[in-house]
């Protein structure tokens, strides 16, 4: 039968002889996805491989919504192709997975998100990779949808026959969404950790990585789209942060176990330490209750210890490394100190010590507020006191430095928004030459991302005296102001400037809008009440929108989430302690969650 029944995982299947096998296993773990998963299911099915060269084996993990009865559907429809497996809730992604690995069949085993989907020609390029080079492990091309972020980095390069886990950006792509050998994988014994809540495709990945003969990536096309479910439920969007805690330490336990100590060990753990171990004491660690912050607090700092050596930390971007500094120097009330300096106040002034640079937090130990030989990413640091729309093209960010000799010593300033470059000039208005206006066009934010929408994190490089060096740009306090919509072709888009609550990054979010999402909110406005008539507007790119009944929601991870018409109108995204009165409404909205307020 197509659809079976397990409550625990048995021993691996038995696979049919090498001329019956298919060229690759698509393995889909499933949990409570109904909204997303026949997409997901199509993409694989739709695949220019052909049926006869490949398998699903789609694993309920105990879903509730629906998802394991329209999986029965799918494989009574496609026998042969789809396969089904039932199974109690496992508590997370470790468990589905392994088991559909064991009854995956293929010569090539793939790995996909149930709210994720696939490039039409996605396996038959991948599969075609490996078996020309010999590879095995090949990464294809992955694009966040719906404003989901991805490190693309390891793409930047283009394609590549033969990728170093030590001298490239892998390391900081290391999700299972990935074409393996099966070979490598049995001759290995490799399986996801069930005792890892999140984070358990980590050592599954690494370990193919770092024993693979050969590891290719394929940047010509998009074969993965990583979508942001709307509802924000992604197991690596929300996960407990007793489950991270433990998810981590074990993670770190691995790469120690794997990789010998020294420049290698190094290299991975980079990203380990500045993006696993730094987003626990982000910004929002100040949102946990005393206790939490207690265990986490306990738990950086020793890890930090034990395995951040003096070179790793000298390699971290200035931003983990200030911070994993403050974990090191005291106890939660001096983490908690920096953090509200980031969040607040902004960036520090600069402490001189004799000839030595160091970053004016309050009580951190030297050694990691040093930042002499990292002046320019120093200098890059910014925080944006302002953006708007300075007319129906445009949005324009207001950054400022702290430090006096900005001017004279940055040297020429680059400000992007993800790829795209801005036109930056010093604001004239300034005296001291520590302020700067940069203009994005909004036509290139448009179509630097894909057609699903993309964010596009805001960061500063500096060139000048001190050499290069770049950071992220900051946000403290900036409270957000309603996004614009824009047509790219037939499609409409939410623009807006958002603040990422986990590291205090300024984000320029484009997210598609639905005619069907605009109607629908309005709709269901309109049956709870009448709203304020007001003109229509026509928005800059002929899009018509009018009634305060339409609403925009800015998602906790700083992507717009539009659940009807924002209206068009110019306006200032200012600083959350200025009054900000919506036209016409003669109020102004309350501030949402963490300090982001939009106004309806």
């Amino acid at each position: 039968m197509a659809a079976e029944e397990a409550t625990h995982r048995p021993p691996t299947t038995h696979r049919p002889p090498a001329t019956s096998r298919p060229d690759v296993s698509v393995v889909v773990p499933v949990y409570n996805t109904l909204r997303y998963l026949r997409s997901c299911l199509d993409s694989v099915l739709r695949q220019t491989i052909g049926p006869d060269r490949m398998e699903i084996v789609a694993v309920d993990d105990g879903s509730t919504d629906g998802s394991g009865r329209l999986l029965d559907r799918y494989a009574a429809k496609h026998p042969g192709t789809v396969r089904v497996v039932h199974q109690a809730n496992s508590g997370g992604p470790a468990a589905p997975c392994n088991r559909g690995l064991d009854l995956a069949t293929g010569r090539y085993v793939f790995f996909l998100g149930s709210d994720d989907r696939l490039g039409p020609e996605a396996l038959e390029r991948l599969v075609a990779a490996a078996d020309r080079y010999g590879s095995d492990v090949v990464l294809g091309k992955v694009v966040g949808v719906n404003g989901r972020h991805v490190f693309s980095d390891v793409f930047a390069g283009g394609n590549a026959v033969d990728v170093s886990l030590f001298d490239s950006a892998l390391p900081w792509s290391l999700a299972n969404t990935k074409l393996f050998r099966r070979d490598l994988v049995d001759r290995l014994g490799l399986r996801f950790p069930e005792d890892m809540p999140v984070l358990s495709d980590q050592p599954f990945t690494l370990a193919a990585c770092y024993h693979a003969r050969r590891i290719s990536v394929l940047a010509d096309y998009d074969y993965y789209h990583a979508v942001r479910r709307l509802d924000a439920r992604n197991i690596t969007y929300h996960s407990r942060i007793e489950q991270r805690l433990v998810s981590v330490e074990r993670l770190f336990a691995y790469v120690a176990d794997l990789i010998p100590a020294g420049a290698r060990r190094d290299a991975v753990l980079r990203r380990h330490v500045g993006l696993e171990l730094a987003n626990l004491v982000g910004d929002d660690f100040r949102h946990l209750d005393r206790a939490a912050q207690e265990r986490v607090h306990a738990t950086v700092a020793r890890l930090v210890r034990r395995h951040v050596t003096d070179g790793l930390r000298d390699r971290l971007g200035i931003e983990a490394r200030l911070r994993l500094g403050a974990v090191t120097a005291g106890g939660v009330d001096d983490l908690l100190a920096v953090i509200e300096q980031d969040s607040g106040r902004g960036v520090p002034a600069t402490v001189f010590a004799g000839d030595r640079w160091h970053a004016g937090y309050p009580g951190a130990p030297a050694r990691w507020t040093d930042v002499t030989d990292v002046r320019a990413d120093w200098l890059a640091r910014l925080d944006a006191v302002d953006v708007s729309w300075a007319d129906g093209h445009t949005l324009t960010v207001t950054t400022r430095s702290p430090y006096p000799r900005f001017a004279a010593e940055a040297g020429p300033v680059r400000m992007l928004a993800g790829p795209v470059v801005g036109a930056t000039r010093m604001d004239a208005g300034d005296p001291a030459g520590r302020t700067l206006r940069t203009d994005f066009a909004l036509d290139r934010l448009l179509t630097a991302g894909p057609a699903d929408g993309q964010r596009h994190p805001v960061r500063a490089e500096v060139d000048g005296g001190h050499g290069r060096g770049g950071a992220a740009v900051r946000a403290p306090r900036l409270a957000a102001g309603r996004p614009r919509l824009l047509r790219r072709g037939a499609r409409l888009y939410g623009v807006a400037a958002t603040v990422d609550p986990r590291n205090g990054q300024l984000v320029l979010s484009v997210v598609p809008v639905t005619v069907g999402q605009l109607v629908g909110r309005l709709r269901r406005r309109g049956r709870r009440g009448p709203a304020t008539a007001q003109t229509p507007e026509r928005g800059p790119a002929g899009v018509q929108v009018s009634g305060r009944g339409a609403e925009a929601l800015l998602g906790r991870h700083g992507h717009l989430e539009v659940r009807g018409a924002a209206q068009v109108q110019p306006g200032p995204l200012r600083r959350a302690d200025q009054p900000h009165h919506h036209p016409g409404a003669g109020r102004t909205a309350p501030d949402q969650a963490r300090g982001v307020r939009v106004d309806v």
